[in-house]
């Protein structure tokens, strides 16, 4: 459908509530996949009329029966054009998203933040890791820089080293980092997972890889075609960064030092390749693993 066909079948809807339960309406009966960002097509519908008002989606309820403009209007279903039609991501259209409550600049550079390794960050890794001994952490594939201002802010006694194998990527990162004020805590190198930070040796080395093995490509839903291929596809297993991660990670830790790593779905497959690692398997708090920590040294980070 183009584009000004699909604006003008909604003529008639005036106000803001009329929008809402338009597009909850048509991405529920268009089957989006929301797994991206706001989890519902309710969610989802929510989000992008509020922020194409200048709005917040907690702010809906008290101005649902205020009427639009013109421009207003066709703001609002431009949005929902691209988000149905097109199976544009929400975050790509308004270009933001949030992760572990902090707003981060996006576009198709970069993946859409979100990461199982999310709640943990919040928590500081507790008990694997001892935050107040934290002095030098590396993310390795920094994308949009979230992880790295989340690391910063949750560490605030810490360096963060920051990489990423694309230029253009750590341009978007680089705003975002500006954009927290953490232009004096984070630095940002172009790397191939080690390559650019020579010898050194870190307390904290976290990453969440791409890990997408060939069959799941395969099957990924229209709006992941939007997302950068070189963040999502890791090979036939899934395994391809992972198990340099793994190998490499050793020479790079601070005894006591940990690694932390989300392997999503190639967690069966790493544990058939490398059954001898001890490895500890994080607990989601929505259930499952995916995620695990390798300790040096065997003991929590400044035993040694």
């Amino acid at each position: 459908m183009e584009r000004h066909h699909y604006i003008e079948q909604a003529d008639t809807l005036r106000s803001i509530g009329d929008f809402c339960r338009y597009g909850w309406s048509r991405f529920g009966a268009a089957g989006i996949d929301c797994s991206q960002g706001f989890q519902t097509p309710r969610g989802e519908a929510s989000a992008l009329v509020a922020r194409r008002l200048g709005l917040e989606p907690e702010d809906l309820p008290e101005v649902r029966q205020c009427l639009l403009t013109r421009a207003e209007r066709e703001a609002i279903l431009d949005a929902f054009y691209q988000r149905e039609i097109l199976r544009r991501p929400t975050a790509y259209i308004l270009g933001e998203a949030w992760f572990a409550g902090l707003r981060f600049a996006v576009d198709e550079r970069v993946l859409i933040p979100r990461s199982l390794l999310e709640p943990f960050i919040e928590e500081g890794f507790a008990p694997w890791v001892q935050a107040e001994r934290v002095r030098r952490i590396l993310e390795i594939g920094t994308g949009s820089g979230c992880m790295a201002v989340a690391l910063a802010r949750q560490f605030p006694q810490a360096s963060v080293d920051a990489v990423d194998i694309s230029p253009q990527v750590l341009e978007l990162a680089a705003q975002n980092v500006r954009r927290h004020g953490l232009e004096e805590r984070i630095r940002l190198y172009t790397s191939d997972i080690f390559s650019a930070v020579g010898p050194a040796r870190f307390d904290l080395i976290v990453s969440n890889p791409p890990y997408v093995d060939a069959a799941a490509m395969a099957d990924l839903p229209p709006e992941y075609r939007h997302e950068p291929r070189l963040a999502l596809a890791a090979g036939e297993d899934g395994l391809d960064c992972i198990l340099p991660l793994l190998d490499q990670a050793p020479d790079h830790l601070l005894p006591g030092g940990a690694l932390v790593v989300e392997t999503g779905d190639a967690e069966h497959a790493l544990l058939a390749r490398r059954p001898q690692h001890p490895l500890i398997w994080l607990e989601h708090p929505a259930g499952g693993s995916g995620a695990f920590v390798l300790l040096e040294g065997g003991g929590l980070l400044g035993d040694l």
